[in-house]
């Protein structure tokens, strides 16, 4: 049956090409409003967001593992070093765990959080785009962590809307859309959290010495 399918499809002229008179996006051609969408629909998605600069991350990054009661935090292959000083520059105790290929899935599910940066973040909807880029590591380490705090620099990393940021996007590489802490629901609608990812997202957007 497959191979009737096959010739079928072969001998069929090309497919005419698809109009895409939609408007790419709903969102003002704007920056800094963009950044606020963002806020706004990353807290409507149940996220933690916080923002800061540069200069002030590194501290907001400890405070945030502290107040987490984090003893151990994983850190992707290429997450800048700035961003988590060692525990003899802040006098905070953290055991760094680094992603490694070895790890199974039961050694990443005692680690208390995970620091990440993302590839893209999508204002209209509130989404988090990771594929796996310097300070992203692979994809697992994102999904059994009980908590990811991902960092966003804006206004650079935001788009208003998905066809925008399907343009930043290799579709080959290991895309993971975040939309939020992982939840579902039953038949009666009772949401539960973490079911399929972390049960806490908290998201820091650091504006840019420009923005």
């Amino acid at each position: 049956m497959l191979a009737r399918v096959r010739d079928a499809v072969s001998a069929a002229p090309p497919a005419p090409e698809a109009e895409r008179a939609y408007l790419r996006s709903h969102a003002p051609d704007d920056p800094a409003a963009l950044v606020d969408l963002l806020h706004a629909n990353l807290a409507d998605c149940r996220a933690l967001v916080h923002r800061t600069d540069p200069d002030g991350l590194p501290a907001l990054l400890l405070r945030l593992l502290a107040e987490r009661g984090a003893n151990t935090v994983l850190i992707p292959s290429g997450l800048p070093h700035q961003w988590l000083p060692r525990a003899d520059v802040t006098r905070i105790d953290i055991t760094r765990i680094h992603d490694r290929a070895a790890s199974s899935p039961h050694e990443l599910d005692a680690v208390d959080s995970v620091v990440t940066g993302c590839a893209v973040a999508v204002a209209e909807t509130g989404t988090l785009v990771l594929d796996g880029g310097p300070g992203q590591g692979r994809r697992r380490i994102t999904l059994v962590p009980d908590h990811h705090i991902c960092v966003v620099r804006v206004p650079d990393q935001v788009v208003a809307s998905v066809p925008q940021a399907l343009t930043r996007l290799d579709p080959t590489r290991p895309l993971t859309w975040i939309s939020g802490p992982s939840a579902t629901s039953d038949i009666e609608l009772d949401r539960v959290e973490g079911v399929h990812g972390p049960r806490t997202l908290e998201v820091v957007l650091v504006h840019e010495a420009d923005a």
